[in-house]
Formats: C-alpha cells, structure tokens, sequence
C-alpha cells in the first residue's frame, strides 16, 4: 500500500448546487489537485514527468461510491494514495471524510502514462512511480459492462475554449458536467447519484460539438458522450431520490 497523503478544506460557495451539495465535477478536480501536491512534495510533479520524460498522465476510469456529498460551508477532508500499479495502469483512491472522519465517498481512479508527443500508451516508468511506495502487480481493475444506447435521448452541447486544459484535450471533469447536462433540471434537483463509473474512451481535441446521450432503467441511467459519430465517454448512474 502506498503512501497516503490529505488535505483538509471548507467547501466554499462557488463549489455547490442549488441544492447546497458540492458539484461532483468540482469535487473530482479538488481530489486531483491534492494528488499534484503529494506528487510535487515526493519529487515526481507532473512538470517534472513532462520536463524528463515527455509523459502526462492520463484518466481512464472512475468508480465513485456516495454515502452522501459534502454541504455547503462545510469542512472535509480529501485524502488519497497510490495503490497499486501494473505494466500500464496505476490505480489511486480518494477518500473524502468530513470532520468527523465520516467516510462520504470513495472515488477509485485508474491512470496511465501518454507520451505528449506521439499521443501513444507509455508503460509505468519505474522511477516515477516509486517514490509513491505503491505495490506492484499484475491485476487490472475493470470496471462494468457499458450497454449500447437504442433508445437513448440525445443532446447537442457546445465545446467550448475553457472546457480544455494544459494537456491539450477536454478535461476530464467536463464530461461529468455534460452527463448531468442530459438530464432535466427537476431530475437533478431532486436526485443525487449513489455509484458512478465513469470511462474515458478517446481524447477529444477539436472545436464544434459532442452529443450527450442519456437512457434509463429504473433509477440507473446509461451515459454516452459522442464526438464526430465516435463514443469517448460512458458513464453509469444508480440515483438515489432526495429527502424533500
């Protein structure tokens, strides 16, 4: 098991909904601004990386288990360790408690390494991983099986110039925002999600548009974000209905 590093905060106005819960996508960027500071302190940033070896890293999957979302004003902490890692995929947790060291979620990531160059899978650098004191290993998490879309709802939203970041592509953060984006308002208000698995299939890195398709099943919703006919991301969402 890997080194654990945390960092505690107040959630701040800017980072809730209209129902005072902090937003899933600003939650999941605040987790990987945590794990750049453990990264930059054991001497493996993600300057460095890209400085020596070209690479950045990269989000394939997440699997997020919700007890409940953190409020409005209210202090958590986010911890996090690198698990594990194999040929190709490292594999880190969250956790978020809140200040009574209450578990709220569970956010499981897998990553890997892209040479920013070719766009290409570069295998696990050794030395980049080691300071993390991570275990070694030759399983691979693998997350649901993602159904086909036949009956799906489709919405047609915009990319935009700050739905990109350094790296050149959409950050990973925006695809939950166009998932949610597929459902109405009322759904939202009234709903919060209890598990979400989340797949990053391809890149996207140009202008124009994505389409946001959205079908249900009972109270799990079925996710695909296509770009140019071609699916880059899917998502499964078991709800849970608000306590009105």
């Amino acid at each position: 098991m890997g080194k654990k590093y945390s960092v505690s905060l107040r959630v701040p106005f800017y980072d809730v909904d209209l129902n005072q819960n902090m937003k899933l996508s600003h939650l999941l960027a605040r987790c990987l601004y945590v794990s750049g500071l453990q990264s930059k302190e054991l001497g493996v940033s993600d300057q460095i990386i890209f400085a020596d070896y070209h690479l950045v890293w990269v989000i394939t999957d997440y699997d997020i288990t919700i007890n409940r979302l953190p409020h409005y004003d209210e202090e958590i902490t986010i911890e996090t360790q690198a698990l594990s890692y194999n040929h190709y995929f490292c594999y880190r947790q969250f956790k978020i408690l809140d200040q009574d060291s209450n578990l709220l979620l569970t956010i499981m990531g897998s990553f890997v390494l892209i040479d920013y160059r070719t766009r290409k899978l570069s295998s696990v650098v050794d030395e980049i991983v080691a300071p993390y004191e991570s275990e070694r290993t030759k399983k691979r998490f693998k997350g649901p099986k993602y159904p086909k879309l036949d009956e799906s709802i489709e919405t047609q939203l915009p990319i935009t110039f700050f739905d990109y970041d350094l790296n050149g592509h959409v950050t990973n953060s925006q695809y939950l925002n166009w998932v949610y984006d597929s459902l109405s308002f009322e759904f939202l208000k009234e709903h919060t999600p209890k598990q979400i698995n989340l797949r990053f299939l391809k890149e996207i890195t140009g202008e124009g548009a994505i389409s946001s398709k959205v079908q249900f099943n009972d109270n799990t919703s079925y996710h695909e974000i296509q770009y140019h006919d071609a699916v880059h991301a899917q998502a499964i969402i078991e709800w849970r209905k608000n306590d009105l």
